[in-house]
C-alpha cells in the first residue's frame, strides 16, 4: 500500500526557510505572497494487511522518526 506522510510545523514555531522562500517569491516579483511555512513530504510502500494496519505502522514510523513531534505535526494518508 502507498503512503504519504505530510509534515509540516507547529503553529508558533520560527520557520526561517519558510521566510527565505517568502523574501525570495516576493524578490522574483509574486506579489501577495505571506506566511510561507515550508514542510516535508514523505511516501512510503507499506506491506500491510489492510489500510488500517498501514495507518497504525506509518504512525509508529513518525512517532520514533520522521517527524520532531515537539515541533511538528504530521498527517499520514494510506492509499
Amino acid at each position: 500500500m502507498k503512503a504519504k506522510v505530510i509534515i509540516t510545523l507547529k503553529n508558533g514555531v520560527l520557520d526561517p526557510q519558510g521566510k527565505a522562500i517568502e523574501g525570495a517569491l516576493t524578490s522574483l516579483g509574486f506579489a501577495g505572497v505571506n506566511n510561507v511555512r515550508q514542510g516535508k513530504f514523505i511516501e512510503l510502500d507499506i506491506a500491510a494487511e489492510n489500510a488500517d494496519e498501514a495507518h497504525a505502522t506509518v504512525e509508529a514510523m513518525c512517532e520514533k522518526l520522521l517527524s520532531n513531534t515537539v515541533i511538528e505535526n504530521y498527517r499520514v494518508e494510506v492509499e
